[in-house]
């Protein structure tokens, strides 16, 4: 990565964190990361995204961190912010479902540069269904994306990733 770049550096420098401290989160930062996932990139800028904040002292919070084997992880959060696609604004589906990647990146980036660990569950998405009931939302209407936990890190993240070289499939 280029050096004093702090874009990149951001890029290189964000790690899954699945342990936080008792810090609360503030209003401020949190509406910092909701608005950078606002802003990211949609098809004809549909922004298909649909934002729900569950905060640890919320009821709702233990009973969507038990619908995930990282269970631990989700109850440990400050918040969970689930996100999903909301169907009525679908026009290309796989685009849409890039979008709502790009939307969860830009958050997790965001985070990380408000010093606020995140770890995307995916895995949550297997019990979609009981997520939705547990928040009071139609099926029909919405489809669970991701839910990102997120809090003030306890922990350093530690991942590599694989040499370039290895992943191109061409050299350019």
């Amino acid at each position: 990565m280029i050096d004093n770049n702090p874009v990149l550096e951001a890029l290189a420098d964000r790690r899954s964190i699945r342990k936080y401290t008792d810090s609360p989160i503030s209003r401020e930062d949190l509406t910092a990361i909701l608005e950078a996932g606002r802003w990211a990139p949609s098809g004809l800028n549909n922004q298909p995204w649909r934002f729900l904040v569950i905060h640890k002292d919320d009821p709702r919070a233990a009973k969507v961190a038990q619908c995930t084997k990282y269970s631990k992880i989700a109850q440990a959060a400050k918040v969970l912010i689930c996100v999903f696609l909301e169907r009525e604004c679908i026009y290309n589906e796989m685009k849409d479902h890039q979008a709502v990647g790009a939307c969860l990146q830009n958050m997790m980036l965001a985070a990380h540069s408000l010093n606020i660990g995140t770890v995307w569950l995916g895995e949550i998405l297997n019990q979609e269904a009981q997520v939705l009931e547990i928040l009071n939302l139609p099926l029909e209407k919405y489809e669970l994306q991701a839910v990102v936990a997120a809090g003030h890190p306890a922990q350093k993240g530690g991942s590599s990733r694989k040499d370039l070289s290895k992943i191109m499939l061409e050299t350019y």
